[in-house]
């Protein structure tokens, strides 16, 4: 099943519980998603609604870190709520030690060992992960591959 039809089943199911927030939630994305498939003029492949996932979890976090920022905890709590929903949609995240295991072996295989060859790291690990459909943030990666590539002490 598509993510796209499970969205569906679940809205049905989120009508039925008077489950408002995920009802919502999973409005936005089924509107995100069209709009995605409206822009690339075909329909998304499963990796491309996964993008828009991510993008959607982003926008919610930098959300709720402003909410917290601005004295509105308890719209930084519906964000969360709502991070967590489009998650569950998602293949679960590789902890910090998982992707500094996948970042030591693209840095082997790729021969890098400065700061200048971060680029060759990067790409090397991010289609790693992107061939093994596992979900990580690029910010996290591009700070791991800095701090194994720089040497100690600068």
């Amino acid at each position: 099943m598509s993510l796209t039809e499970r969205i569906q089943q679940d809205m049905v199911a989120a009508m039925k519980q008077h489950a408002e927030l995920r009802l919502s939630t999973l409005r936005m994305a089924k509107a995100a998603l069209k709009n995605r498939e409206i822009e690339l003029r075909r329909p998304l492949e499963e990796a491309e609604a996964q993008q828009v996932f991510a993008s959607l979890i982003k926008q919610r976090d930098d959300a709720a870190v402003q909410f917290a920022a601005g004295g509105r905890p308890e719209l930084a709590a519906k964000e969360r709520e709502e991070i967590a929903i489009l998650e569950s949609y998602l293949p679960r995240a590789l902890s910090a030690q998982e992707i500094e295991a996948a970042i030591r072996a693209a840095i082997a295989e790729t021969g890098a060992s400065s700061p200048r060859d971060m680029g060759k790291a990067m790409k090397a690990a991010m289609a790693h992960f992107q061939a093994n459909q596992q979900r990580v943030d690029g910010k996290q990666v591009s700070e791991t591959v800095k701090r194994l590539l720089t040497p100690a002490g600068q």
